[in-house]
């Protein structure tokens, strides 16, 4: 059996990003393992620019910044295997992987991290009656077709959900000469970033209708039709407010989910709010080095954040590796709590002794509050208070939770973070 000291699953943003971190911290063998017959995840498709304004201070697209992480990885000699797909990781931390020029593979490695990415919610999860005509995508897999393949899904559109990728989608096939009738939304706000609802929708002149969502699927070999429907507080269709939408293709952008299967084989914990693993301050899962970053972990809004959050992973992966990583069962374990609004927190829980002097803690919140405070309670002492105009679920939040003010407080099992209107 071969062996490695750091194996990272998957070879996108997160995955690249956590190899540089992993070996700029002293870590030299490591491997990437990448299904796809190229590196750099998701990014190769999104041909859009607004990338690397928090990392690079410049606003690149989606293969310019993962082309940054790629030059970077190749200057660091860091191995990588592609057209590789990682059938199984046991609790041992043996990986089992499949590539036409390796055949089947089992690699020991002393350490893992998780950087699978997520995937598209499919219309089977939708329960959208109707027959199963030609027309009918996942935006992502719509931008790949429109941005990588040379393949143009429809004319007439509809798109269902309004997430990023559903939004970027209404303002790339509108530039490709579609005509995009409507982006309905089963929420009461928009699932994407507001830039993208300014720069995607209104500059274009593409109606939102929130509290919206599809009732039929008309057609039966191509699709000819779409009916929406205004939905009640429960996110039943109102009788009485159907639209017909006469088009030939219908988009769904109705959320993304993280890459845990594998996860879930190891015996890894999941959130049941993320879907993504349980981990601390050091992006380590509840097994003993295995860590996990990026969309694997929770779904975020920027790659950006997604590249910081793995370099943490990484350094921390080669800490645990070389042995200066403190055991998290000999010290002392605080759990966060996510109340008031919060729906999770990414970390979960902290050790304190391994900390750094600063920690981000990111969540989203379950809906849209307006003139709001985020507040950090450390046990009962309120120690953040942080005012906001308006949260909403599109957007990711942070609080910077600082460790000698955690120290100073050596009796308190819990930090809880909320939302407070006053």
């Amino acid at each position: 059996m071969k062996t490695c000291d750091l194996i990272i699953a998957g070879g996108g943003p997160a995955g690249l990003a956590a190899a540089i971190a992993a070996k700029k911290s002293g870590v030299n063998d490591i491997l990437i393992l990448e299904r796809d017959s190229i590196l750099g995840g998701i990014l190769n498709q999104c041909i859009h620019n607004g990338f690397g304004l928090h990392t690079f201070k410049e606003e690149l697209t989606g293969p310019e910044y993962a082309a940054r992480f790629l030059a970077e990885a190749q200057e660091l000699g860091i191995e990588c295997q592609t057209d590789s797909m990682v059938l199984d990781i046991s609790p041992e931390k043996v990986v089992t992987v499949i590539s036409p020029d390796n055949g089947l593979q089992k690699i020991q490695a002393k350490a893992i991290v998780l950087a699978m990415g997520c995937r598209e919610r499919p219309r089977g999860a939708l329960n959208i009656p109707g027959y199963r005509p030609a027309g009918i995508y996942t935006a992502g897999t719509a931008q790949r077709l429109v941005n990588m393949e040379g393949f143009m899904p429809g004319r007439e559109v509809v798109i269902l959900g309004s997430g990023d990728i559903g939004l970027i989608m209404a303002r790339r096939m509108t530039l490709e000469g579609a005509h995009v009738q409507v982006v309905a939304e089963l929420m009461p706000y928009s699932g994407g970033l507001k830039r993208n609802i300014v720069q995607c929708l209104n500059d274009f002149d593409i109606p939102l209708k929130l509290s919206h969502t599809v009732v039929d699927i008309k057609g039966k070999d191509r699709v000819e039709g779409i009916t929406i429907a205004e939905v009640d507080e429960k996110g039943n269709p109102i009788p009485g407010t159907e639209e017909e939408h006469v088009c030939d293709t219908l988009l769904l952008s109705c959320g993304l989910i993280p890459e845990n299967e594998l996860s879930r084989g190891m015996g890894v914990d999941i959130s049941p709010v993320t879907s993504g693993p349980v981990v601390d301050e050091s992006f380590e899962t509840n097994i003993p080095g295995v860590f996990a970053c990026g969309n694997v972990l929770h779904v975020h809004d920027l790659v950006d954040y997604v590249s910081e959050e793995a370099g943490n992973a990484g350094r921390h992966a080669a800490q645990y590796i070389l042995g200066s990583l403190p055991d998290k069962d000999s010290g002392k374990k605080i759990l966060l709590k996510a109340e008031g609004g919060v729906r999770y927190t990414v970390p979960a829980a902290l050790h304190p002794d391994r900390m750094d002097d600063k920690i981000k803690v990111r969540f989203r919140v379950g809906g849209v509050v307006k003139n709001c405070f985020i507040s950090v309670y450390l046990g009962d002492e309120r120690i953040l208070h942080k005012k906001k105009q308006i949260v909403a679920p599109g957007e990711m939040e942070e609080v910077l939770l600082e460790k000698s003010r955690i120290l100073a407080a050596p009796d308190v099992q819990e930090i809880t973070v909320k939302l407070e209107v006053e």
